[in-house]
């Protein structure tokens, strides 16, 4: 539900950027691009935006968004089209996943650095942001072929019992800024083949990666004869969001963002009964003993830390570190963080890119000034870096265990380093927070690691051995507990969050005994 306009003029803009062309993003009529989908047309009537580049915060493309009637005439397109994408068979309907994984596969490079230029991480993190997506898709055509439901023991004689799975209908997405193809994807593929139809609303800053997805997806549904609006993109900002929050006929809601905005959609989706699948902020430790590897330590702290700019929901922000190993591992972090190259996020050898605002880095600045004046001493780092974008320093923080500001999500390269004395102390402090994403702990002890992953230990969804806390696989459930929201996506049998669950009896008899021998004649 978008029209798309260059910023800079059309020569200039594929001059810079002819891999857009090969996204469907280019000229038809003089400065306009493509748009996004309604029922497989193209259209929009709500306000024009402009989405930037943070690498250089010069204007990429300027996108007309939809409208709340555009968004209604959406809904009204899937309601029309789901009895059909529900009747198709489940390895069907994974079929069409297959292809759509493929369609992407095959562009992997410029949709990757789509997402380095509009979101801002670096080119690697990019490809392999669209990456997991084609896992995902790798992921749920197998899926498709392994929706079973049970086959339940009846006490009644001549009973057959069983569990049946079934689509909920329609699943609304709405994804942010930091993973605006991946995100999308964990949803999207799994509701796809359980046989629900998608609407996704994108981060307005990421709207042309928003249409350049919903363009390859369409090309596929309509390549096999199939409804457009099985895949429908609403870009668009928060009046679009309410509307999907409160709109009785999205069955799903999948909000990924902070924990603020997350309660009150979980609110508005309570209220009508819907059913809310959230996944919000972290504030994610990693746990160093004193027997740890910690040059494997350093090394995963490292990309835990500085990764994405420090802009994952699972980046590490909290180094606990024993008292025996605390000399020894901060130095190699320091000398680590020192060989960080800042700079653009296409180019090679980039480690560190751009916040994603100039809010980000004020946000960033402000975020610094909090932490002197709660007694934090900076390390390396606390300082914007003096070129064109949203560049700030990759920051370590030498601060006290119960400093406020530890307890904050700062979404930025800042990491906040602390001592502790016994592993009971270490599962406390990572504990202590309001959230409960990621966590990982470096030991080479097995009853240290048995302690840490078991119900006394680490309260967050994802809780990690001698591994980073960022880098989740696809094959697991992705979520966490408290202010996290308690989701899980992708997958394990993430699948069922996205299917309703019918306990079906057939009596093959003519009697009629009825449960728990029950007489009523």
């Amino acid at each position: 539900m978008a029209a798309v306009e260059n910023g800079m003029g059309n020569s200039e803009l594929l001059g810079q950027h002819a891999f857009l062309a090969d996204l469907g993003i280019q000229a038809h009529n003089p400065g306009v691009f493509g748009g996004s989908a309604v029922g497989g047309a193209w259209s929009g009537s709500g306000p024009v935006i402009t989405s930037v580049s943070p690498s250089n915060n010069k204007p990429i493309a300027t996108v007309q968004e939809g409208s709340v009637q555009d968004y209604e005439e959406a809904l009204n397109a899937c309601e029309s089209a789901k009895a059909t994408w529900m009747a198709v068979p489940a390895p069907k309907r994974g079929e069409i996943v297959r292809q759509i994984g493929d369609a992407l596969r095959a562009k992997l490079a410029q949709l990757g650095r789509l997402v380095s230029l509009e979101c801002g991480k670096i080119l690697p993190e990019g490809i392999g942001e669209v990456q997991e997506f084609v896992d995902i898709c790798d992921y749920a055509v197998g899926l498709s072929r392994m929706l079973n439901g049970a086959v339940l023991p009846s006490e009644r004689p001549s009973h057959f019992m069983m569990e049946q799975w079934h689509p909920l209908g329609i699943v609304g997405v709405i994804s942010a800024f930091n993973f605006p193809n991946a995100v999308l994807g964990w949803n999207a593929a799994i509701a796809l083949v359980t046989g629900n139809l998608v609407v996704w609303k994108g981060a307005p800053t990421t709207s042309l990666i928003t249409v350049a997805t919903t363009k390859i997806i369409a090309e596929v549904l309509k390549r096999n004869g199939l409804p457009g609006a099985i895949f429908t993109c609403v870009c668009g900002g928060a009046e679009i969001g309410t509307a999907m929050a409160e709109d009785k006929r999205i069955n799903l809601m999948s909000f990924t963002g902070s924990s603020h905005v997350g309660q009150l959609v979980q609110q508005k989706v309570a209220a009508r009964f819907g059913r809310c699948l959230l996944e919000l902020s972290g504030n994610n430790a990693i746990v160093v003993m004193d027997d740890a590897d910690l040059q494997l330590a350093a090394r995963a702290t490292l990309f835990a830390a500085v990764g994405t700019a420090g802009q994952r929901c699972t980046t590490c922000r909290r180094l606990y570190v024993q008292e025996g190993a605390y000399d020894a591992l901060i130095p190699q972090l320091l000398k680590a963080y020192k060989q960080v190259r800042a700079g653009d996020p296409l180019e090679e050898g980039t480690l560190l890119g751009p916040l994603h605002t100039k809010d980000s880095k004020t946000r960033f600045l402000d975020g610094i000034g909090k932490i002197k004046a709660q007694g934090g001493k900076i390390l390396t780092g606390g300082a914007r870096i003096d070129r064109e974008g949203n560049y700030v320093e990759a920051t370590i923080v030498e601060i006290a265990n119960d400093a406020g500001c530890v307890k904050e999500e700062l979404f930025a390269p800042v990491l906040y380093v602390m001592k502790f004395k016994t592993l009971e102390e270490a599962i406390e402090l990572n504990n202590s927070v309001p959230q409960g994403l990621s966590s990982s702990i470096f030991t080479t002890n097995p009853e240290t690691i048995f302690k840490w992953t078991g119900p006394n230990g680490s309260d967050c969804g994802i809780v990690n051995v001698n591994i980073p806390t960022n880098g989740a696989e696809i094959g697991g459930a992705f979520g966490g507990e408290k202010a996290t929201g308690g989701g899980r996506e992708a997958g394990s049998d993430s699948w069922k969050q996205y299917m309703r669950r019918a306990t079906c009896t057939i009596n093959y008899s003519k009697d009629l005994p009825l449960a728990q021998g029950i007489k009523f004649e």
